[in-house]
């Protein structure tokens, strides 16, 4: 029976997807069988069960699977056919959620590309799952036992991303990444924001952005109580960070927060979108195509990703 389930969408069934899922399954049955009744895999039946077979993992009898398509794919050879597929899975996950059906939706890669060739409009499935779940304010957040970073814009080219950048957008993702340390029972948490320019702009010398609109975001957040503290050079904070100064970097763009974040958190790190009304996870890889026939992905990120959304549905 599907009720208050974490949804496990199966991701691409040509890549990696099916085969992190079945390694964590297998986990989660070795060393925490409990969590294993909390799970729905939505995908095909037919791809689950030849892959396990491949891989030569068995099936824990007690997984309930939602099986929506019957589809023949081999790994690393996607196809119109698997990337249609990928889509009906992750709509199926929205509608159940919809539903009040599952608590939360743990996502498998996808391909974007595989996407737009499908003509499905969402650039991936932060946005995707935003629009259809009527999110007005999302945050793109990663989280590691480390290191935990947010970002204020996303996927968009680097020259567009200070006009992107205003304090009521820092604020509100400040706000959801101080809600989201609440909910991982941080005491006193402590979140640091990042400079734009070099050096946080050395008092102006290389940019005005910290001195304008950051300066304004704090404002912001003090007055509603928030702990940020802030803006630090980039090239620092993170080490800081490291070290546990503070719990949470919001950083202004994808990359400034991201490569500090997998260099710590490559293997193990998760993917959660903050801001929806269900809990949302995903692992911080792609399809990875090019080992998806070779029965090597490291499965480390997707249980994580299990065991967050796990923990997040407790609360």
């Amino acid at each position: 029976m599907i009720e208050n389930k974490i949804g496990i969408t199966l991701g691409c069934p040509a890549g990696i997807g099916p085969e992190v899922i079945l390694k964590s399954l297998q986990h989660f049955q070795e060393k925490f069988p409990e969590v294993l009744s909390s799970l729905l895999i939505i995908g095909d039946a037919r791809v689950i069960e030849q892959r396990a077979k491949w891989l030569g993992i068995k099936i824990p009898p007690e997984l309930e699977i939602l099986s929506l398509t019957e589809i023949d794919v081999k790994p690393g050879e996607p196809s119109v056919d698997g990337f249609k597929a990928m889509g009906l899975f992750v709509q199926k996950a929205i509608d159940l959620a919809k539903e009040g059906k599952i608590k939360a939706i743990v996502t498998g890669p996808i391909s974007k590309e595989g996407l737009e060739k499908v003509g499905i409009k969402y650039k991936g499935h932060t946005e995707w799952l935003a629009q259809e779940l009527g999110a007005k304010d999302f945050v793109m957040s990663f989280y590691g036992e480390r290191l935990k970073v947010s970002l204020v814009t996303t996927h968009i080219p680097l020259k567009e991303v200070p006009e992107k950048i205003t304090a009521d957008k820092v604020f509100a993702t400040a706000k959801l990444s101080f809600e989201f340390l609440l909910k991982l029972k941080v005491l006193n948490p402590k979140i640091a924001l990042c400079g734009v320019n070099p050096h946080a702009g050395e008092g102006g010398l290389i940019g005005e952005e910290e001195k304008t609109v950051l300066k304004e975001a704090i404002t912001l957040c003090q007055k509603a109580g928030l702990p940020v503290y802030g803006p630090y050079p980039a090239d620092s904070l993170f080490f800081w960070a490291y070290q546990g100064r503070y719990d949470l970097v919001v950083a202004m763009y994808h990359d400034q927060g991201l490569a500090p974040f997998k260099l710590i958190h490559f293997e193990d790190g998760v993917n959660i979108t903050l801001g929806l009304p269900v809990i949302r996870t995903s692992p911080c890889h792609g399809t990875a195509y090019d080992i998806a026939n070779k029965g090597v992905a490291n499965p480390s990120s997707f249980i994580q990703a299990i065991h967050l959304a796990y923990k997040l549905i407790q609360v």
